[in-house]
């Protein structure tokens, strides 16, 4: 099992990273909802190849609450960030289906252009672009009740070019792609990671199931198949972001675990990395939220902000944190 190092300790203006890109020009940016001190601003900072860490813009906020919180991030063709700002996470009762997906456009360092996507999402979070469409994970439908009682999440598509889609997190949204529910009575949590395969199948993780599954796609880019691929409890707890390498390894962040796991590409579960509870500040991983390849290692944001019974974490700590495995 690989140990990993400490990639950075991160400016004082970030207690919560989350979600990752990288730009055209080979920068990894990082998204920061920073929930753990809900007083900093929702931020996006730049990294360059040297590991010089600035931010970039502060996320613009929400007209009504004040409060941006990005966490999954992706770049369109044109160079366009489109941002998950989750608004209600962790369900707080006057911002629940208030987030919104956003597409901010950039000129060096200034904010040109911001256009809302689609608005009043319960709990968008992971989110990958392919073909003229944007793929978003919604951890939580709380609207739709299920026979079981079980949570609900679902994955919704929209185009590059939508604007102000009103999102009612209910089964009669025209953009859901496909919906799903977690087993797990102990963590009702629903999907959250999200990846392209090598054939262009979706992989999407369900975080409480420990799961992920394979979309695939007619023609006409309507679902053909939604299937289970992977599921090992022994060597995968939970599914928060995830990545594809180019010889088809997924490594999934195991949120839970405090650990990474491999996939290779006939579905073997192992874990890549694990360790306990831990301030991280010697490169730990500490409530790993998501990896990203990025010049032949796998950076990890920390995402340490959740204690629960359910985590090893135990509790927030600053600075905060990403680490690195040498792959």
């Amino acid at each position: 099992m690989k140990k990993s190092t400490l990639f950075a300790k991160l400016p004082d203006y970030v207690s919560t990273p989350d979600g990752m890109a990288i730009d055209a020009e080979g920068n990894l940016i990082l998204a920061c909802p920073n929930y753990a001190i809900p007083s900093m601003p929702g931020c996006i900072l730049k990294i360059d190849r040297n590991k010089n860490i600035r931010k970039w813009f502060d996320v613009p906020v929400h007209e009504e609450t004040g409060l941006a919180s990005p966490m999954g991030i992706a770049f369109g063709p044109d160079g366009d960030l489109y941002i998950c700002d989750n608004q209600g996470w962790p369900n707080k009762p006057e911002l629940i289906r208030r987030g919104r997906i956003l597409r901010v456009r950039m000129a060096g360092d200034t904010i040109v252009k911001t256009t809302v996507v689609a608005r009043n999402m319960e709990h968008p979070n992971g989110m990958r672009i392919r073909d003229g469409y944007i793929y978003v994970t919604q951890s939580t439908l709380e609207l739709v009740k299920d026979p079981s009682g079980k949570m609900v999440s679902c994955v919704y598509r929209f185009r590059l070019n939508d604007e102000n889609i009103d999102i009612t997190n209910t089964l009669q949204d025209p953009n859901i792609l496909a919906t799903f529910l977690t087993q797990n009575p102990d963590d009702q949590y629903g999907v959250d990671g999200i990846e392209f395969d090598r054939n262009g199948d979706l992989l999407v993780g369900n975080f409480g199931d420990g799961a992920v599954y394979r979309i695939q796609f007619n023609e006409d880019l309507s679902v053909k198949s939604n299937e289970l691929w992977v599921q090992d409890k022994e060597n995968l707890e939970s599914t928060d972001g995830m990545v594809m390498d180019r010889d088809g390894n997924l490594y999934i962040a195991d949120f839970c675990a405090n650990a990474i796991a491999k996939v290779t590409p006939d579905g073997t579960v192992s874990r890549l990395c694990q360790n306990g509870d831990t301030d991280g500040l010697n490169g730990e991983l500490d409530e790993p939220g998501e990896p990203i390849l990025w010049n032949g290692r796998l950076v990890v944001s920390c995402f340490d902000t959740v204690t629960n019974d359910l985590v090893i974490n135990t509790a927030h700590e600053l600075p905060a944190t990403l680490a690195e495995i040498e792959l």
